[in-house]
Formats: C-alpha cells, sequence, structure tokens
C-alpha cells in the first residue's frame, strides 16, 4: 500500500495563505529595518567584522523579539485595525488569525528570542536592551496611542534601541557610541512618524487613536514638531564624529542629509496637505539609510578595516 509523501492539493493553497498571514504579522518591511540597524550598531561597536556567529545570535534573537513585539502590538489594536483602510486586512483585524493563535505566537517568539540573546550572546546586557524595547513598545507605547498624542514620543525610545542592541552584542555596554546611535534614531523618528499620522490621520481618528496630527486639525503643531526635531538631528548626527567612530566624509555628508531632512518639514509647514507629508516620508527614507551608510563606510575606512 503507498502511503502519501506530500500533501493533498486542496492543502496546499491553506498552508500557503496561513504562512502569509504569519508573514504579515511580523512586518516584515518593519523587521529588516530593524536588524539593519542591529547589524550597524555591532559593525560599528566591533570597529570592523564582528565575531561572524555573534552578529547571527543578536540577529536572530531580535529578529524573534520583533516578531513577537509585533504580533502582541496587533493582538491589542486588533479592534482599532478593524476600523482603519490601511490595516483592517490584518490578518488578525480580518479575522484569518484568532487572537490565543497571536497571542501564543507573539508570546512564544519574544521569549523566545529574549532567551536566545541571553544564552548565545556572552554579553547580557544586549538581552537586557532587547527586553526594555519590547516592554515598552507592547505594553507602554501600544496603550498610549489611545491614551496621548505623547505616544510617538514614547514610541521612538524603542523605535531607537536596536542599534544599541547591537553595540552592546560586541561591546558590553551602551557607551558614548550606543548612546549616540541611540540619540540619532530617536530624533529621525519623530518627524517621521509624524509625517505617517498626518497621511493616514482620518483613519487613527475612526479608531481613536490620539496621535497628534488627530487633535491638530490644521497642521500647526505637527509642522512645528516635524522641524523642530530635524533641528536637533542635524547637530545629534554630529556625535560619531565628535567622539571619534567617524571621520569628515561622514560629518559632510551627515550635514547635508540634514539640511535636506529639514528643508522638506519646513515645506510641509507652508503646506500641511498629504503630499508634503509624503515628501516629509520620502525624506526620512532616505535619510536613515544613506546616514547609517556613510557611517559605516567612514567609521570602519577610518578605522583601517
Amino acid at each position: 500500500m503507498k502511503v502519501a509523501t506530500t500533501a493533498p492539493p486542496d492543502v496546499l493553497p491553506l498552508i500557503r495563505a496561513r504562512a502569509a498571514d504569519y508573514l504579515e504579522l511580523i512586518r516584515p518591511r518593519v523587521t529588516l529595518l530593524v536588524l539593519f540597524t542591529v547589524a550597524c550598531g555591532a559593525l560599528l561597536g566591533s570597529r570592523g567584522i564582528p565575531v561572524l556567529m555573534d552578529l547571527f545570535h543578536v540577529l536572530l534573537g531580535t529578529a524573534l523579539v520583533a516578531a513577537g513585539a509585533s504580533a502582541l502590538n496587533q493582538l491589542l489594536e486588533r479592534h482599532a485595525d478593524a476600523q482603519m483602510q490601511r490595516t483592517e486586512n490584518r490578518p488578525l483585524a480580518a479575522g484569518r488569525l484568532l487572537p490565543v493563535e497571536v497571542l501564543t505566537f507573539g508570546l512564544i517568539a519574544g521569549v523566545a528570542g529574549l532567551a536566545y540573546l541571553t544564552i548565545a550572546l556572552r554579553q547580557p546586557t544586549a538581552a537586557l536592551v532587547a527586553a526594555v524595547t519590547f516592554v515598552i513598545y507592547v505594553f507602554v507605547y501600544t496603550p498610549l496611542k489611545r491614551v496621548t498624542p505623547l505616544n510617538t514620543l514614547v514610541g521612538a525610545v524603542p523605535g531607537a534601541l536596536p542599534p544599541v542592541i547591537g553595540w552592546a552584542a560586541v561591546q558590553g555596554g551602551i557607551g558614548s557610541g550606543g548612546a549616540a546611535l541611540f540619540l540619532i534614531l530617536f530624533l529621525w523618528q519623530v518627524p517621521h512618524f509624524l509625517a505617517i499620522a498626518w497621511i493616514y490621520r482620518e483613519d487613527y481618528a475612526r479608531a481613536d487613536m490620539r496621535m497628534l496630527p488627530v487633535v491638530d486639525r490644521d497642521g500647526t503643531q505637527t509642522g512645528r514638531q516635524m522641524v523642530r526635531y530635524c533641528l536637533v538631528l542635524i547637530p545629534a548626527s554630529l556625535l560619531p564624529a565628535a567622539i571619534g567612530l567617524a571621520g569628515p566624509v561622514y560629518l559632510a555628508g551627515a550635514i547635508v542629509l540634514g539640511f535636506v531632512f529639514l528643508a522638506s518639514g519646513l515645506r510641509f509647514v507652508r503646506d500641511c496637505s498629504i503630499r508634503q507629508a509624503r515628501s516629509v516620508v520620502r525624506a526620512s527614507l532616505v535619510y536613515l539609510p544613506a546616514l547609517l551608510a556613510l557611517l559605516l563606510f567612514d567609521g570602519l575606512w577610518a578605522s583601517g578595516r
């Protein structure tokens, strides 16, 4: 008697659909950006190529933590997601996954990631920073979205910690380099997310999310906040050069990128439109990868690696 070795044809589409839903649950594009900043922190912290297994461990562990945090975030926001056009088709909001499934996945992924970082890495600080990131993102930032417009500032903290995880994984501590990376990402996130919130402010209002653009209907405060944080970001972005982490190439590039980003915020102040908000988002998505690429190039080149 023959034994079937493959799934029946009608089961394969179901398996693919479930896999796609779980992939969407972890928001792969966001996770990849997180891992990119973790890798940058590790490379800069080692002033060259870190021990490959350490890099592998910190990336894998952080990926699990990020996946768990994303799943739990969507679990807590499932009712709000169902009310917003941009998120109504997420697996949990659309009913393709059950809350108990997402809860189980999120807890297992998050705890497994933290345990892996603790066991696999020789530096416990990296696991501690990852745990702080997970807790603030899931249990502080996520519920604050429905309470106060200050949620963006709170959310910028876990968003700025991934490069610190990478740095701590090779350095054993945070130090001035890890602090500089944190500050740059923290300041960058505010205009980036305010622009996104302006684009989707009607969605956020329907879901009773207290984002600044929801309560600031004419965009005055939103635009001012964008410009303020872009202004502070310019000198903050020069810190890596000041502490010897990079050289003159990075210094010049950081200044140019900073003023280009600032210009996009100033244009939004003059014209608080969705078109200009999209321009701020585009500028932010150019700014961060370009700045980190310059930092890696100049920092590693200056170190002779």
